[in-house]
């Protein structure tokens, strides 16, 4: 088995791993597949198959979400093969619940794994499980969302699209498609969630020098359309059906509000406009056929990009402390219509 004392010293990135990365992604992000659908043979059996010993591969994910989080971990599972090299062990969450993944990421580090991959629930919480698994020697990686308080000294890197900067995007497009402003409000994803409190703070980073919008309210419709259509039929109902425009933090509850807006016999994109995270083929549809205004892509085929940091880190490089996953946009009808023949998701 592989094993490194350190993993957790440097942040500087190679540059051979760096020339990989950027090969494996293509500079809109939206459309390149490339990043997450090879399986990575040929880098993972370069460690694994030579010594004929699987690289072991704890994998502590979420589970069940949405979309966007299934097609994500089937590109991490498929491609974290034994043809690659791999032996990976799959533990989604209990019902989202922070607890059962505490209990998986501390069987890991109990068994010995080489490598531990976190999908965290929740961004809080992780010191005492991190901090075991560092003295153990084992390296983990970030898939998608941090942890809060962020400490990179108890990580090797997080791999995830920037949630801060995509959400600058749907802002930046707001101003574009209403100049002279109007109400807005926000569904959220859980409390306590890491990339709901980037994709806040990257909104309001742009909004918040606009007082022309008004910010109407937020709720967490927990990642869900029928909570989502529930929670904004209320809020279309308490505000007189004065609402501009929808930031759904993911296309689930963007395509819940638009629920709602249809039933409150309004037309969706027209007078409330709708904007979304994660770019998965429902959500294109919906834009496609007008239902949604703009939907921002938060690239999930990331699997290959993981597998060369592993095997990076195992061989004793160094990585980025943050490896950032390009992603596209998505603003007509039209960029919808040509981008859903080759979605994956």
């Amino acid at each position: 088995m592989f094993r490194t004392k350190t993993w957790a010293a440097g942040v500087a990135l190679t540059a051979g791993l760096a020339l990989a990365l950027a090969g494996c992604s293509g500079d809109d992000g939206g459309d390149d597949t490339d990043t997450g659908t090879d399986t990575g043979t040929d880098a993972g059996t370069d460690d694994g198959g030579d010594s004929g010993e699987l690289i072991s591969v704890g994998f502590v994910a979420v589970g069940p979400e949405g979309g966007w989080r299934a097609a994500n971990e089937k590109n991490i599972q498929d491609t974290f093969t034994e043809e690659a090299g791999f032996d990976l062990s799959y533990a989604p969450a209990t019902n989202l619940d922070q607890a059962s993944q505490i209990a998986a990421f501390t069987s890991f580090v109990d068994e010995g794994v080489d490598v531990i991959l976190l999908s965290a629930t929740e961004g809080s919480g992780w010191e005492d499980s991190l901090t075991r698994a560092q003295e153990a020697e084992i390296p983990v990686i970030l898939i998608d969302r941090g942890i809060e308080p962020d400490d990179p000294s108890l990580y090797v890197t997080r791999i995830a699209p920037d949630n801060f900067v995509v959400a600058q995007g749907v802002a930046e497009w707001a101003l574009s498609a209403l100049p002279e402003g109007g109400n807005y409000f926000t569904l959220e994803g859980p409390a306590g969630v890491g990339v709901v409190n980037e994709r806040n703070r990257g909104w309001d980073d742009v909004m918040g020098d606009h007082p022309e919008f008004v910010k109407v309210g937020a709720q967490t419709a927990n990642w869900s359309t029928e909570e989502a259509k529930s929670v904004f039929e209320t809020v279309l109902r308490a505000n007189n059906n004065d609402i501009q425009i929808v930031f759904a933090q993911n296309d689930e509850m963007g395509l819940g509000a638009a629920l709602a807006v249809e039933e409150a016999g309004l037309t969706p994109g027209e007078d409330v406009k709708i904007a979304t995270i994660d770019g998965t083929k429902p959500a294109l549809e919906a834009l496609a056929a007008g239902r949604l205004s703009f939907v921002a892509e938060y690239n999930p085929l990331f699997g290959q990009t993981a597998l060369e940091v592993v095997n990076t880190v195992l061989e004793g490089g160094t990585v980025d402390s943050y490896i950032i996953v390009p992603s596209g946009t998505f603003d007509s009808p039209e960029a919808a219509e040509e981008a859903l023949p080759s979605r994956e998701y």
